[in-house]
Parts: C-alpha cells; sequence; structure tokens
C-alpha cells in the first residue's frame, strides 16, 4: 500500500516534533546534502578551458600535417579504451 503525503503536511508534523527531534533531523538532512555533494564530480572552469586548449592545438598539428588524423574507428575504439 501506498501513501502519499504533500509537503505541506510533512511541514505540519515537522513544526510538531520536540526541539531535539528536530535537531536530529535537520542533522541527518545537512548530512544527506553533504554526501551527495560529494559523490558528483565537478569539472572546473580551468580544466575545460586546458581541454579546449589541447584540442585545439592537436587541430592545428593536424591541418599542418604534423599528426597523423585518427579515423572514425579508431577513435570510437579509443572511447571504448578510456573506461
Amino acid at each position: 500500500m501506498k501513501a502519499t503525503v504533500s509537503l505541506d503536511s510533512l511541514w505540519q508534523f515537522i513544526l510538531t516534533l520536540s526541539p531535539g527531534n528536530r535537531d536530529w533531523l535537520f542533522r541527518k538532512l545537512e548530512q544527506d546534502v553533504r554526501e551527495r555533494e560529494e559523490d558528483e564530480e565537478y569539472i572546473s572552469k580551468e580544466e575545460i578551458l586546458a581541454g579546449v586548449d589541447a584540442g585545439l592545438k592537436e587541430l592545428k598539428l593536424k591541418r599542418e600535417g604534423k599528426l597523423k588524423p585518427v579515423s572514425a574507428e579508431e577513435f570510437l575504439e579509443e572511447l571504448r579504451n578510456e573506461n
């Protein structure tokens, strides 16, 4: 059996809790948020710009004939092997 509760009714219930129980609930929610943030991976602006820069330099070398172009098959195989 499923029970659905609106956020308003949940809030009203939380307001009926003792201050100690509300503090406990707050700490648990805060801990959950922190753990979720730690699990997320972020790419910094510097990392993005470094990747773009490296890609543009590689493209320039390929256009100048100093670097051999990669076929689509080779590119896909490279992507598969990254994992």
